[in-house]
Order: structure tokens, then C-alpha cells, then sequence
């Protein structure tokens, strides 16, 4: 049984690489478009933390980064979001005006909205936390070809593998680029800038 579910999780590894390989090829200028035509991102309806109803609109005329992941990770996912906020940390105010990074849960079972807002938060006042029902958050996770599938544990308890970018949409809503979330904070900032944030 253990070597079934380290296949599983091998896999899902295999699996999540490939899509930053595609993804970290240059897209389309002004599209939605990745490398080889493929449709990154795309409308949402989501809950933020206070339990509003939000969707992809309400972020328009600003950058996103967007990045999925969940409240009960033990490691990539706070060290990613904190280096995404010492990233905005390293940027210049009117720059990080224009920013607002978006933590989406790839675990809605746990992650409720207030769980998702508090975490969020955490790590800046301006880091938005975002979840929903298990179908908007597949919907969500289709649009961003997001890998994520739970991982049960010893003991019932359970895990979420997931894919692991943080994904730069445009002001306009389309996408932009994909930055690797083992990027250096300093390197990351650079980025940015170069994306014309």
C-alpha cells in the first residue's frame, strides 16, 4: 500500500513539472494564451475572507499573482506566499499599488472562508485568500490547469498534492507569465519589473 500511494505522489510530481515546462514557455501578448496555444485562467466565482462573493472582475486594472495551494501545507505553500510578499516587499510603493496576490485553496473542506482569509493575511494585508464549493474550486483549478489531489495519510487524516507556480495575470485579466515559486525573492521582484508591473 505505501508503495502505491509513493507512486501516486511520484507521479503527481511528474505530472506537476510538466505543466510548469509548458506554462514557463512564453505566451501570447494580451491572451489568455501559454506556450503551445494552451488557455491559462480564465472566469471565477469565488468567497474571500470575510465571506463576500468575488470573481476574476473585480481585480481588473490590477496584477495578480495567483497561487493555489492550502492552509494545512507544511512547507512550500507558507514559504512560497512569504516569498511572494518579501518579493512585493523589495518593490517600489506605486509598483506594489498595482499588485494584489491571490491564495486560492485547493482544499475548500478545510479551508472555509474565514480560514482562508486569516491565512492569507498573514502573510500581508494585501494578500487575498479566496475558496468556494468543491465545484467552483475544480472549476477554478481547470482553468489554470492546476494539479491538486488529496493524499490520505496514516492515522485519516489526509494531504493535497498540487501543482506549485505562481501564476502573473494582467490588469486586462489575461495571463502573463508564470514565476517558479523556488524564485529568490530579490530575482522574483526583478521579474515583475521586467513583466512592466
Amino acid at each position: 500500500m505505501n508503495r502505491v500511494r509513493v507512486l501516486l505522489a511520484a507521479g503527481g510530481v511528474v505530472l506537476a513539472i510538466a505543466l510548469f515546462v509548458l506554462l514557463a514557455r512564453p505566451g501570447s501578448s494580451g491572451s489568455r494564451q501559454g506556450g503551445g496555444g494552451l488557455v491559462i485562467g480564465g472566469p471565477f466565482s469565488l468567497v474571500d475572507g470575510t465571506g463576500k462573493n468575488v470573481t476574476d472582475r473585480d481585480f481588473r486594472g490590477k496584477f495578480l499573482l495567483v497561487y493555489f495551494g492550502y492552509t494545512h501545507c507544511p512547507d512550500v505553500c507558507p514559504t512560497t506566499l512569504g516569498a511572494m510578499a518579501e518579493a512585493l516587499g523589495k518593490m517600489p510603493a506605486p509598483a506594489r499599488a498595482r499588485v494584489v496576490p491571490v491564495f486560492i485553496t485547493v482544499d475548500p473542506a478545510r479551508d472555509t472562508a474565514s480560514v482562508v482569509g486569516a491565512y492569507a493575511h498573514a502573510f500581508g494585508p494585501e494578500f487575498v485568500g479566496l475558496t468556494g464549493s468543491a465545484a467552483a474550486i475544480a472549476d477554478v483549478e481547470r482553468e489554470y490547469r492546476v494539479y491538486a489531489q488529496k493524499h490520505v495519510l496514516e492515522g485519516g487524516d489526509y494531504a493535497m498534492d498540487h501543482s506549485s507556480v505562481i501564476y502573473v495575470m494582467a490588469p486586462d485579466g489575461s495571463f502573463d507569465a508564470v514565476l517558479d515559486d523556488q524564485m529568490a525573492p530579490a530575482t522574483m521582484a526583478q521579474q515583475l519589473t521586467k513583466l512592466g508591473v
